[in-house]
Parts: C-alpha cells; structure tokens; sequence
C-alpha cells in the first residue's frame, strides 16, 4: 500500500503554499502516496495560483475516514479545510500571531492523526519562529513542542540530510557562549545514537557516523581548549565500545571533505553542521525531526517572505522531504511500534 502523508502549509505568510502546489502537483508524487491536506481551502487555492499549478482534490469534514470515501478517486488528494482558531484573511510577508496559531494548529492536527495511524507522517512546509512564539509557544523552536506532545523515550532533536549526507547535533537553538557547558558525553553519544536510529528508519541499514571536534584545530592538545581531551574523545571511544561505526573526531574545518566517507556527522552546535550543508545545496536540504514515534520532516529553509507571491519558490528541499518520509512511513508500516 502507499504510505499516506499528512501534509501542513506552514506559515501563510511565507512560501509554503505555493510549495505544499508545486509538490502534489506532480503526478508522480501522487502515484506514490496519498496525501491528506490540512489547511485552509482558500490558502491553499492561492498556493495552486501563485505556483501556476492545478490539481484536483476531495473535500472532507472527517479525516479520519477520507480514505473510505467512496467519492475519492485513486490518487486523488484529500483536503481538510481546516485553519484551527486563526482568523482569515491572513496577512502576508509578515510574522503575525494569526499566522503562527494557523500554523501550530493545522500542525497539531496532523501529528494527532499520524499517531492515530489515519496517516503515516508528517510534512510541513517552512515554519517562522517568531510567529509561533507571538502565537504563545512556549518552547525555542517547534522540536521540543513535538517532543512535548509526543513524550519520546530517548534522545531526539533536528537531523538535517542534503543527497544522502546527514548531520546530528549535541547542542541545537542555544546561545553560542553556552555551548561549551552544555556538551557533555551522554548527550554526545545520545546525538549518535539519535543518528543512527534516524538513518536506519530511513533506510540505512549501518551508518557511518563521523563526529566533530568543538575547537580550533581539535583544541591542538588542550592549546584552544579541552573539550576534545576530556569530554569528545571519551564519548567517541564509547561509542565504538557500544558497537556504533564512529570515527573521528574530526576538526570543524575539514571534517566535511569527509563526507564521501560517511552516511552521517555529529557536530557538537547548529551552525557548525547548517553552514556547510547549506552551502553544499540551500534547496535540497531537509530537516528530519528524529526521535519521536512518527515521521516528521520540513524543508531546511526558511519562509522567504522577501519572495512572497512571485511564484518562484524552489520546491526542491521540500521534494527531498517528501522523498524522505515516503521510505520512513514504509518503515513505520513494517515496525509498527518502533519508537
């Protein structure tokens, strides 16, 4: 069977439906899922518009038995209209406290019914963080708000992948001043373990893991820093000892030319991982939230409110996305109580 995807606009005043048109738009993406919409009928026509797409769908008030309905046709996406306790119209190229409660809300929907089993995962287009914070979330950044629904037993956090690479990291949305005090072994082998499981649910039957010092040049024996000497490198050898194909660590600076050399990296804060990936394609990138007992993922980049309505948003990132949660649904199918 195909998996059945939940999919979400994001925040309306940004590039997400135009995104979200372009996806379900392509019949080949059709062919292989079902797609559950969540979202406001009139978002996601001017999604349809500003893309120069068209694809038909059904209408339901029930999503919990669209796929019995005998109206729907094979391949036919299903859409929810649905925009929680926003209030349309909505403004655009702006963070509003109205766009970031449609965004949570018709995000809500869409992991309650994926751990209901109606649908196999989640993917939503580009979030704005300060939206949903005007909107009252009440965490740093949407991860720790799924963690908080969803009650995860073990590591969990953001893994960005970019054509078959991966990154996980020990620190994530924190200060850069803080990062130091807040690495420590247990969360560096929990960002390995976290890695490894993702990348197995996703297909990889044995990752290979690379991990990254914190320091120039690896702290240059205690010279910049001893990090390496008293906190990576014990986590590293404790790793292998546990049985994880890890190698390194690796300095910040080269430890991507590595890439070839290994299906994921751990890098010890955000942007030691984002900048290089980003580099290395901005409109592939995919953010996998892992961890958690379903399948979510998002494309790694922003809103773009500075090209709202034009028509020229690059569906590539969230394409990748897609690509991904089709094979995790799959393997969620197969596993079904996996965490």
């Amino acid at each position: 069977m195909k998996p059945r995807i939940a999919v979400v606009l994001g925040d309306p005043a940004g590039i997400g439906p135009e995104l979200v048109a372009r996806l379900i738009s392509d019949p080949a993406n059709r062919e292989r899922a079902d797609f559950l919409i969540i979202a406001d009928r009139a978002e996601l026509e001017e999604g349809m518009r500003i893309a120069g797409v068209r694809f038909d769908y059904t209408l339901t008030t029930d999503p919990r038995a669209h796929d019995r309905a005998p109206e729907t046709a094979p391949g036919t996406p299903v859409l929810w209209d649905f925009r929680g306790a926003a209030n349309a119209p909505f403004e655009r190229a702006v963070a509003t406290a109205n766009g970031g409660r449609y965004a949570l809300d018709t995000l809500q929907q869409a992991i309650d019914l994926t751990v209901d089993g109606v649908t196999d995962a989640v993917c939503f287009a580009p979030l704005n963080k300060h939206s949903m914070h005007l909107a009252g979330l009440a965490h740093a950044d949407e991860t720790h708000w799924f963690a908080e629904l969803l009650q995860p037993n073990g590591p969990f956090g953001e893994l960005n992948t970019l054509d078959g690479l991966w990154t996980s990291r020990v620190t994530s949305h924190v200060a850069l001043k803080e990062v130091s005090d807040l690495i420590t072994e247990e969360k560096i082998l929990g960002a390995i373990r976290l890695a490894s499981t993702t990348l197995q649910k996703a297909g990889v039957a044995e990752p290979r893991i690379a991990v990254c010092g914190l320091n120039p040049h690896n702290g240059d024996n205690g010279s910049f820093g001893r990090e390496e000497i008293d906190v990576i490198g014990p986590a590293v050898e404790a790793a292998k000892a546990q049985g994880f194909p890890v190698i390194g660590m690796y300095p910040a600076d080269t430890i991507f030319l590595r890439a070839k050399e290994v299906d994921a990296i751990v890098t010890m804060y955000h942007d030691q991982g984002q900048i290089a990936m980003k580099l290395m394609g901005f409109s592939r990138g995919v953010t996998v939230h892992g961890g958690l007992p379903i399948p979510i993922a998002t494309p790694a980049h922003g809103t773009a409110f500075d090209i709202y309505g034009e028509g020229k948003a690059n569906v590539g990132a969230t394409q990748a996305a897609f690509d991904i949660l089709c094979a995790m649904a799959q393997t969620r199918r197969a596993t079904p109580r996996a965490a």
